[in-house]
């Protein structure tokens, strides 16, 4: 069995901890300072971290002095470059400024010729040309003096006229052998009855009577009008010249007991 003291000596207890603690304050303290009141801690932590923060620049700088001097040179560098850029630049836009100015006055200038004002209601006209130099009359008049003089010109070449004169007979005769065009027109007519007791056979041979040279009567059909009344409708061709539409409905109401009214129902050009 172990006693007490042979336990106490195999624990790891620091007994002279508060000592050390002691000695540790002193020498901050001399370090430091003697220390403030509890209640300056705060505002002396910052002038320390403020005191630490200027150290440490300080120390930067010295350190990177050679540094230091290189990055100055460069901006410098830099900023003649930009200098002369400038410069440029100010020149480029002063051409162009001039540019532009030539250019308005160049408008301004049209735009007052096209603006110009005219004389009693007409705008100035402009300047006549010169008549040409007479050369052609003088050509022509050298072609004159040129003449055949075993020739004349009031002579007829009496065979290319008996040609011209043959040819024309010619056309002459075929075309007075060409048939004439007859122009001729496709006629539908509604010939209406008084009533639905009107003899509708009747009717349609009244109509189909009216006979004259030029009139062609064509198929016919009996369409409902309404309460048990039929019209006829009946187709013709007729040449312009000789028959009309007048003609037809004259021709045709003259038959009064059976018809009523004729009304052109198409008209077609043939």
């Amino acid at each position: 069995m172990m006693t007490a003291a042979e336990c106490l000596a195999q624990e790891r207890i620091w007994f002279d901890k508060p000592r050390y603690d002691e000695a540790e304050r002193q020498f901050y303290e001399r370090m430091n300072g003697p220390t403030q009141p509890k209640q300056d801690t705060g505002a002396n932590s910052i002038l320390q971290d403020i005191a630490r923060a200027r150290e440490n620049i300080q120390k930067s700088l010295a350190g990177s002095g050679g540094g230091g001097a290189a990055d100055y040179g460069e901006l410098a560098a830099r900023m003649k470059d930009l200098e002369l850029e400038n410069q440029s630049l100010h020149k480029v836009v002063q051409e162009l400024r001039s540019a532009l100015s030539k250019v308005e006055s160049r408008v301004s200038a049209l735009e007052k010729r096209t603006t110009a004002p005219t004389v009693n209601g007409t705008a100035p006209t402009a300047p006549q040309k010169a008549p040409p130099a007479p050369a052609k009359q003088e050509e022509e008049d050298e072609d004159e003096d040129e003449i055949d003089l075993f020739g004349s010109d009031e002579e007829v070449d009496e065979e290319a006229e008996r040609l011209k004169e043959q040819r024309l007979q010619e056309y002459a005769a075929k075309k007075a052998k060409k048939p004439a065009l007859i122009a001729k027109s496709s006629i539908l007519l509604d010939v209406k009855p008084w009533d639905d007791e009107t003899d509708m056979a009747k009717l349609e041979e009244c109509v189909r009577s009216v006979q004259v040279d030029g009139l062609l009567w064509g198929a016919s059909k009996l369409v409902p009008v309404g309460y048990g009344i039929k019209k006829l409708q009946i187709n013709c061709v007729v040449e312009d010249d000789k028959v009309g539409t007048d003609f037809l409905e004259e021709e045709i109401t003259k038959f009064e007991d059976y018809v009523q009214s004729v009304d052109v129902a198409a008209f077609n050009k043939i």
